[in-house]
């Protein structure tokens, strides 16, 4: 059976890592997400989802694509991410990113186990490949460092000997308790990345990156545009994306893939950062992991800020 673990929009900090360990609460919004689940019927929800998910691998999509109108009706927030996988079947709107609430329920439950997963199972190695190409072009260091998506610190462990000061964000609370422990931090946030960077009033960074984070995002200019409000001109963009053919795009700029996480155009997203505030330093064609026994194509992206004209 299918378990749905509650999700309570806030924001969480971990104090400095050289000082506590403790947690503290910075911000707390309480709102849709623990009204919603107080009132949902997580039996009939878990029942409803697992038959949508039966008929889709049944291939029966119309049957599926009913039976997730259920699923979203029971749990509006939707905890089990059903408008991404209606998307992926064809049978629904492609949604601007994928719900706050399946993120963090989806990480929260893979947490202990994720890097085993993603880097030993999956070939998972964009942070590696960040490094490498910071060092290549001769980049850094940096004096602050802000990793959106930071999850269990993957990036941040990889550059943690190229910046002073780093700062983590991620939405799930259990991956950050995971980065916490391993001391690469000075800062760590419980926050969906858009919302962190729409509420910082702290000292911009001098480099913001975000690997593995846009698979979970459709439209990409409230996130380019909220790394170019925290960054210091000349600053630097760091992400990677997963991509496909452009034939598969017909003209969109992004479209949600069959393994239910979104794939960009490599024209949408120069055409977004030019628009946003950002040169384009240089776009490399990546294997992001694998994924079934096959490679998914990327890009790893690095752009400079301008500054404001």
């Amino acid at each position: 059976m299918l378990f749905f673990v509650p999700i309570v929009k806030c924001h969480f900090r971990l104090t400095p890592r050289r000082r506590s360990a403790d947690v503290r609460i910075a911000k707390r919004l309480r709102g849709p997400y623990e009204t919603a689940m107080k009132k949902i019927d997580e039996e009939a929800l878990a029942e409803a989802y697992n038959r949508a998910l039966a008929l889709e691998k049944s291939g029966d999509f119309d049957a599926a694509a009913a039976a997730y109108a259920q699923v979203l009706a029971l749990d509006p927030e939707d905890h089990g991410g059903a408008a991404v996988r209606l998307a992926s079947m064809g049978r629904g709107d492609t949604p601007e990113k994928a719900p706050d609430a399946y993120v963090a329920t989806l990480f929260d439950q893979h947490a202990e186990v994720f890097e085993d997963v993603l880097v030993e199972q999956l070939g998972y190695a964009v942070p590696v490949l960040v490094r490498q190409r910071l060092q290549a072009l001769e980049l850094g260091p940096f004096k602050r460092m802000l990793d959106l998506g930071c999850g269990t610190g993957l990036t941040g462990g990889a550059l943690r000997d190229m910046c002073e000061d780093i700062t983590g964000v991620d939405l799930s609370e259990n991956m950050v308790e995971v980065a916490h422990e391993k001391d690469l931090y000075e800062t760590l946030y419980v926050s969906e990345a858009v919302d962190f960077l729409d509420d910082n009033d702290d000292e911009p960074f001098d480099l913001i990156t975000a690997t593995d984070v846009l698979p979970y995002l459709g439209a990409l200019e409230p996130l380019f545009f909220g790394a170019a409000d925290n960054l210091v001109p000349g600053g630097l963009f760091i992400f990677s994306s997963e991509t496909l053919p452009d034939e598969s795009f017909a003209g969109r700029g992004f479209m949600v893939g069959l393994h239910q996480r979104f794939a960009h155009a490599e024209r949408y997203v120069r055409e977004r950062l030019d628009a946003t505030g950002f040169d384009l330093v240089e776009i490399s064609d990546i294997t992001v992991r694998m994924e079934e026994g096959e490679p998914i194509a990327g890009h790893l992206v690095i752009a400079r800020y301008r500054g404001e004209q």
